[in-house]
């Protein structure tokens, strides 16, 4: 049995809040490391769930999160800066040249 879904429903995916403002457009994820294979898995919250492959050891981890957004949104590496949580598995995205909705595109979220 199959219900009609509301006009104004939103699924999941597209909830992520992803901010834009002068400095660029800013998104949490949570960060899991030393996973068998790079990728979003999923969400947490507020946040996307990102498994990356390198350890969270002097910074290898933050440098793969970087390259991981970099590859996945098509823009320079020197684009995307971790703006907050670089110690931590929880951390603020800032890219910086492009608009939230094309994030919201090419991470389909």
């Amino acid at each position: 049995m199959h219900f009609p879904l509301p006009e104004d429903y939103t699924p999941l995916r597209e909830m992520i809040p992803i901010s834009e403002n002068d400095t660029g457009v800013t998104f949490a994820i949570k960060v899991h490391p030393r996973a068998n294979k790079a990728g979003i898995t999923g969400e947490l919250g507020d946040a996307l769930k990102v498994s990356l492959t390198a350890p969270p050891v002097e910074g290898r981890a933050n440098e793969a999160c970087i390259e991981f957004f970099a590859k996945a949104l098509k823009v320079p590496r020197s684009s995307i800066t971790i703006a907050s949580g670089a110690g931590g598995r929880n951390k603020v995205i800032r890219v910086t040249g492009v608009t939230a909705q094309y994030v919201r595109d090419r991470l389909r979220v």
